[in-house]
């Protein structure tokens, strides 16, 4: 690898400036170099994880230079192995200095670019990592090699697509509520902008241009076709008409549709043609799923704990189910397929391993999530922790609220598009408004008597003026 790309990698990194790393050094005070708290993490594992990790990760790198047995020719591998060390040199290199909290004068003025270059390689080492895992299994067995590089290419970025897809939905289901309600935007929207995408860059990119057209070339333009057309259309149906986000079922309608497609996928090998089958059969029954969650189980809400810590048991099947969609794409190119043709492997068989694969990914992810919860949220973890209770603002003189927060309630009484919110939430929401209401009456009261007490004043002194006016007629 030249000069160049590792002197190009962490600048990209560097420039990259809409990640952050190392959160809350908004909180120094004006005119101060450091803020009063501590120097903490977020969690005190974060620097003995990291430097464990990295203890591995370079042994594995020594290691990997000094085995017997098998031995293997220039690879993509061997290669992405030093940019992976590259990366973690400078992510260790950023870390330490960070840690040193060096803020004053020049230091202080380039603080923010290293926290922001941390926060880039920190965030692209699972995604690099995953890449580079990929890559060992295709050096190992020879594969993608040649005239199967194509198909090779279109099958580890598909499948991984699909499992990439499951993690963020499992994210957003567990722990991204209140980043979504940031966004002022439904996922709907993300999705839709994401399909779109990948629309556009399949139809241009799935036939080789200048040579016949053949059936796979037909059938995976055309379903780049619908999916940036119903893209375009989901994220205009993720919005209402007052901008507030709204959900839809565009996208899970495209994973039907493509699941449709990829099931009746022509094959040369028997058993090829059955992994497909059942890919395509895993993926209708994703887009199936998504569909009924969010029609009869959220019921268009957005979601049914605002922290993510009591999600209904349903909606764990989208997300698993598109973790083993991708694995079955990614178990099924050619090479693998007529590798375990000839040994004698049945389609059962092979889809069963894969599926434990995807159960055991589905179980990992949902650990890393857990333990993230408990730090980020650990209000989450009491046993007196309910339902999310929204904030109120008054709208008017009167007492009547309007909720804050989208999707939980509103001032009728009722959720996000007219669902009823919770009896427990209902009653916190009655409790707030009778307090407030006797306050109103508590100050209409004291109005009330002060203005009766102005008025019996003055009529006393009405009454006094009037029997002196008598009394000199009298005279």
């Amino acid at each position: 690898m030249s000069l160049r790309t590792y002197l190009l990698v962490p600048l990209v990194a560097l420039l990259a400036t809409q990640t952050l790393a190392h959160g809350g050094h908004d909180e120094v005070p004006e005119g101060e170099a450091i803020s009063t708290e501590p120097i903490i993490t977020r969690s005190r594992w974060h620097v003995p994880v990291q430097v464990v990790a990295t203890v591995i990760a370079v042994l594995a790198y020594f290691m990997g230079h000094a085995h017997k047995g098998r031995q293997f020719a220039t690879n993509v591998h061997a290669k992405f192995a030093n940019v992976l060390m590259l990366l973690l040199i400078i992510q260790v290199a950023l870390g330490v200095y960070l840690k040193l909290h060096l803020e004053r004068g020049f230091q202080g003025r380039i603080r923010r670019y290293f926290v922001i270059g941390h926060g880039v390689v920190g965030k692209a080492m699972p995604i690099v990592s995953w890449v580079q895992i990929l890559f060992g299994g295709i050096a190992s067995m020879g594969f993608c090699r040649d005239d199967h590089l194509g198909q090779c290419l279109a099958h580890f970025i598909m499948g991984s697509a699909f499992i990439a897809y499951g993690i963020v939905m499992t994210i957003l289901l567990l722990v991204g509520q209140f980043w979504l309600r940031r966004t002022g935007r439904s996922q709907e929207f993300f999705d839709s902008l994401i399909i779109a995408i990948w629309g556009c860059i399949n139809t241009f990119t799935e036939h080789r241009w200048g040579t016949a057209w053949v059936h796979n070339d037909l059938q995976h333009t055309s379903m780049g076709i619908v999916w940036w057309c119903a893209g375009l259309l989901g994220m205009w149906l993720s919005r209402k008409r007052n901008g507030r986000p709204k959900r839809n079922l565009v996208p899970a309608i495209v994973i039907l549709l493509t699941g449709y497609a990829m099931s009746a996928h022509p094959q040369t090998l028997p058993l090829s043609t059955m992994v497909h089958t059942v890919f395509g059969y895993t993926l209708m029954a994703a887009g199936l799923t998504r569909i009924v969650e969010i029609s009869f189980v959220l019921k268009d809400r957005s979601t049914l704990s605002a922290d993510g810590s009591d999600p209904h048991s349903f909606q764990y099947l989208p997300p698993f189910l598109l973790y083993a969609s991708g694995f079955l794409f990614m178990g099924a190119t050619e090479e693998q397929m007529q590798l375990l043709s000839d040994a004698g492997v049945t389609h059962v068989s092979y889809i069963l391993i894969l599926y434990s694969v995807a159960f055991i990914l589905f179980l990992f992810v949902n650990i890393l999530l857990h333990i993230y919860a408990v730090q980020a949220f650990p209000e989450s973890t009491s046993s007196t922790h309910g339902q999310f209770m929204p904030k109120l603002r008054r709208e008017d003189s009167s007492s009547s609220y309007t909720v804050v927060n989208d999707g939980f309630a509103n001032s009728s009484g009722s959720g996000m598009n007219g669902h009823a919110r919770s009896r427990s939430e209902a009653q916190r929401i009655q409790d707030a408004e009778a307090f407030e209401l006797q306050g109103l009456i508590s100050e209409d009261e004291v109005e009330n008597n002060s203005n009766h007490s102005l008025r019996k004043e003055t009529a006393d002194d009405d009454e006094e003026g009037d029997l002196a006016v008598s009394s000199t007629e009298d005279i």
